[in-house]
Parts: structure tokens; C-alpha cells; sequence
């Protein structure tokens, strides 16, 4: 069956490719991702919403409307958390930061357009970039079947557009070379013409342009997933039994309560019992363990999501049996990931706070949340819901690190550590005052630099002057706060 091409889908690609184009700094982070991003959700929302409409005019009073309330809504939860994280790079100058988010803006307007589907969420997360390929040819074909036809109102409007921009590349140069102050204001306004800059452009308004035309298509296709008698609800499957699915988890269970009370041991204590039983001081064990015990809980993760998947659920006793098993090991598991996140804090209270080191705990932070949502699966025993929430909540976080300002909290906590005048036990008992590492303070971001306002003066000003160092100056398009201020 052919897809019908919604009136205005082809200049509602091309207007958000020009949007892009013009708005985005692709070298740093900027508030002209946030313009781009909301210029892209507009063109989308207005074309979908014209057709929905136009379908719903055509129909009966009495029907019923085309897209559920539940669904409005959480289209709606997407989209305002995918522009959230876009507006991350018109307040914080972190690169790395800002790549996190706009990997997590992508998915999360692909969430937006795409209805949970029963390929999953690897599927839902990625339907739009995969659609945009399609879309080509779609947009292909329903130009060619308008062709001939007499002109609709936003074809008229297109020409309109057209025309416009031509008078502009006529009268502004005519203008710019008849007036110095005029000239300077649109050479102020306007982006330089080099051959970078067009392959930037280009490069720009394609992504633009298909990912606004693949987020049509999908809208305008059938509910992708919605397939009956897929190879997988054919498929007849073997439930396991208590029995076969309680032993692993019985013995998951008692492993981890043997380290849980391990743990309450060394948590009481203290220094003093880790030296007697492992030899090492206190930031030794911590940075020990804390990969160790981040791999088992995303494991354990599988391990719940595999028994939940295929155990048996008919009777009353299963699923009582079910729910007391993996809640059980769930908690036992946020004992095990609170381990891992003070290990890590104390390891970084001993050695020194950093990016990455800051990046893992927030990440395992996050899978204590997962286990939360595993909890809360329980009361109804069902999960469908959980792998979209754990994507809301991922990028949520997302947006909770950014409020905090990350290199700000890192380059705080460490002069914290510097002027407490705190000592760190080494291995031979000796006590060690932890120095300031002004070298590290000065390869972060802007984002850093109110923090060191505590700071002697020269070492303060040896910090700024390696932080703006790689400073140079904002287009409209690539303003943030963060470098304006360190300005």
C-alpha cells in the first residue's frame, strides 16, 4: 500500500534543513542547536496535526479520534525532554557533556514519533534515522503525483518562499555595497561563504531535512510493529517452572546476601578491618571493587529480565512465588550498586575527583534507578513499560547532571579536598596531603571557572588563562552562557 504524502511535508523538510543549516554550530555547543531543534519539532507537529485533522474532518461526528490521549502525551514527554537536552548547549560549555545529550535529544525524538512497537525499543529508539532512507523516495513519488495538479496553498506558499529568497540575494548585496554600517550589520548577521561553510550547510540541511521527512513517514504509516502473526508470537514457548528458574535465582540470592553482611561488616568496621582482612587501605578496596560490582548489577539486570520473560505465571502461586524472588534480589542488588556508587565517591574523596570517574557513578546511579522500575513492575508483573522508562529516566538524568554542572562539581569537590588539608593513608602507613592538580582544572570547560573563586589569586588566574586559552569568540548561532561568562 502507498503512503499518501501530507500536504506541506515537503516544505516542512526543506524549511527545518534551512533552520538546521543556518542555526547549528557544528564545533561547539550553542543555543542554535535548541533554535534547530524546536524549528524541527514545529515543522512536524504542524504537518501531522494538519492532517490528523484533515482525516478527522472527513470522517463522521460520531468518530472517534485518531490518536489516544495516552499517546498525545507521551509523544508530548518526549519531545520537551529531547528540546531539554538541546538547551543544555546554550548553559553549559562541557563538550563532552553536550554530546551525551544530543545523542540523548536523538533518541528522544525518535521516541516521540515512534508508538511502542513489537520490535522493541533498539527498533523505536532508532525508527527515524532508518525511515529517513525510505522517506527519499516517498517524498520522491507524492511531488511527482502533485505534479499537474493545480496548486495547493502551500505550494503557492513555496514559490512565495522562493521568490522571496531571490529578491533578498539581489537587493541585500546592492544594500551591503551602498552602505559601510549596513554592510557591517549583515556581515554581523551572516555566516561566512567559504566552501567549509557550504559543505557544513549541505551536510546540515540533509540531516535536517530527512530526519524531519522520516519522522513523517513513520507518522504517516501504519503503526510500525503492528504486524499480526509475527514469527515471534507464533513461536510456542516453554515456561519455566519455579523449580527451573528458582535455583539460579535462589542461588544469586544467597550470594548476595553473604555479601551484603560482608559489606555491613566493612561499613562498621571501617579502615581498620579492611587492613586486617585485605591489606589495603580504604581507597584501595574502594577502587577495587567498583567495576567489579557494576558489572554484576547490570548482569543481574539480564539474569531478572530473562526470568521474568519465560517463568511460568498461570497460578496464583507462581506469580507470588515470582514477585517475592526477584524483589528480594532486586534489593539485594541496590545494597550491591550503593556499595559501588561509595566506593567510588570514597575513592574519589581519597584520589581526586574526575570527569570519567564522575561519569561512572551518575551511570550507575542510573541502574539503581532500573532497579526501581523492576520493583514497581512487580505489583501488576508487567514490563513492557520498563525499557521506555529506563530510556526517560537515562535521559532525565541526563538533564540532572547538566542542572548540577558537572566540572563545576568536579573542580569544587576537589579544591574541597585540597583546602581541608585532608591526609590520604598510603600503603605504608604514611599520611600523604593530596595536592591540587592545577593542570587538570585547567583542561576543563568554562563550566569550571566560578568554582575557583576561592583560590589564590595567581593560581585562579593561571586556571582562566588555560581555560580561554582555546576560547574564541560566538556567533549568534553558537552563544552559551558558560563561555560568555568566562569571557
Amino acid at each position: 500500500m502507498r503512503i499518501p504524502l501530507p500536504s506541506g511535508a515537503f516544505a516542512a523538510s526543506a524549511g527545518a534543513g534551512v533552520a538546521a543549516a543556518v542555526s547549528i554550530p557544528l564545533d561547539r555547543p550553542g543555543i542554535g542547536w535548541l533554535i534547530a531543534g524546536v524549528a524541527i519539532a514545529g515543522a512536524i507537529y504542524t504537518v501531522d496535526r494538519r492532517a490528523r485533522t484533515s482525516s478527522t474532518a472527513g470522517e463522521s461526528s460520531g468518530a472517534p479520534e485518531t490518536v489516544a490521549p495516552l499517546r498525545r502525551w507521551g509523544a508530548l514527554w518526549w519531545t520537551v525532554l529531547a528540546l531539554g537536552l538541546l538547551a543544555v548547549g546554550a548553559v553549559r560549555a562541557a563538550g563532552w557533556l553536550f554530546v551525551l545529550c544530543l545523542l540523548g535529544a536523538g533518541l528522544a525524538m525518535s521516541l516521540a514519533v515512534q508508538p511502542r512497537s513489537r520490535r522493541g525499543l533498539g527498533f523505536d529508539m532508532f525508527a527515524v534515522p532508518v525511515r529517513a532512507a525510505m522517506a527519499v523516495p516517498w517524498l520522491y513519488h507524492g511531488v511527482r503525483r502533485l505534479q499537474g495538479s493545480r496548486a495547493s496553498a502551500s505550494q503557492r506558499l513555496g514559490w512565495s518562499v522562493l521568490a522571496t529568497v531571490a529578491l533578498l540575494l539581489v537587493f541585500v548585496p546592492l544594500l551591503a555595497g551602498a552602505d559601510a554600517v549596513f554592510a557591517r550589520l549583515i556581515a554581523g548577521a551572516t555566516p561566512a561563504m567559504d566552501g567549509g561553510s557550504m559543505v557544513r550547510w549541505v551536510f546540515l540541511f540533509t540531516v535536517a531535512g530527512l530526519a524531519v521527512a522520516g519522522a513523517l513517514y513513520l507518522l504517516a504509516a501504519p503503526a510500525a510493529g503492528g504486524e499480526a502473526n509475527s514469527v515471534a508470537a507464533q513461536l510456542v514457548r516453554k515456561r519455566w517452572t519455579p523449580l527451573e528458574w528458582g535455583l539460579p535465582l535462589g542461588a544469586l540470592t544467597a550470594l548476595f546476601a553473604v555479601f551484603v553482611a560482608t559489606q555491613l561488616a566493612v561499613l562498621f568496621g571501617g579502615n581498620g578491618y579492611v587492613q586486617r582482612t585485605a591489606e589495603l587501605t580504604y581507597a584501595e578496596y574502594a577502587r577495587g571493587g567498583f567495576w567489579q560490582l557494576s558489572i554484576v548489577s547490570m548482569l543481574t539486570l539480564g539474569v531478572i529480565a530473562a526470568v521474568q520473560s519465560w517463568a511460568a505465571q498461570d497460578s496464583a502461586g507462581e506469580r507470588r512465588w515470582l514477585r517475592l524472588a526477584v524483589a528480594v534480589l532486586s534489593v539485594l542488588t541496590l545494597v550491591i550498586v550503593a556499595s559501588a556508587v561509595h566506593r567510588m565517591w570514597t575513592y574519589q574523596q581519597a584520589y581526586g575527583f574526575t570527569v570519567l570517574r564522575l561519569l561512572v557513578e551518575v551511570f550507575e546511579v542510573w541502574i539503581g534507578l532500573i532497579y526501581l522500575l523492576v520493583l514497581a513492575s512487580l505489583v501488576r508483573l508487567r514490563r513492557h513499560w520498563i525499557p521506555r522508562a529506563a530510556a526517560g529516566s537515562a535521559a532525565a538524568t541526563l538533564l540532572a547532571l547538566a542542572w548540577v554542572n558537572p566540572e563545576a562539581l568536579i573542580a569544587d569537590r576537589n579544591i574541597d579536598r585540597w583546602l581541608s588539608g585532608a591526609t590520604v593513608e598510603t600503603t605504608d602507613g604514611r599520611q600523604v596531603k593530596p595536592a591540587l592538580d592545577l593542570e587538570y582544572l585547567g583542561r576543563l570547560s568554562p563550566d569550571a571557572l566560578p568554582a575557583t573563586e576561592r583560590l589564590p589569586a595567581d593560581w585562579r588566574d593561571r586556571i582562566a588563562t588555560a581555560i580561554r586559552a582555546d576560547l574564541d569568540e560566538d556567533s549568534w548561532q553558537g552563544w552559551n552562557r558558560s563561555r560568555a561568562n568566562a569571557r
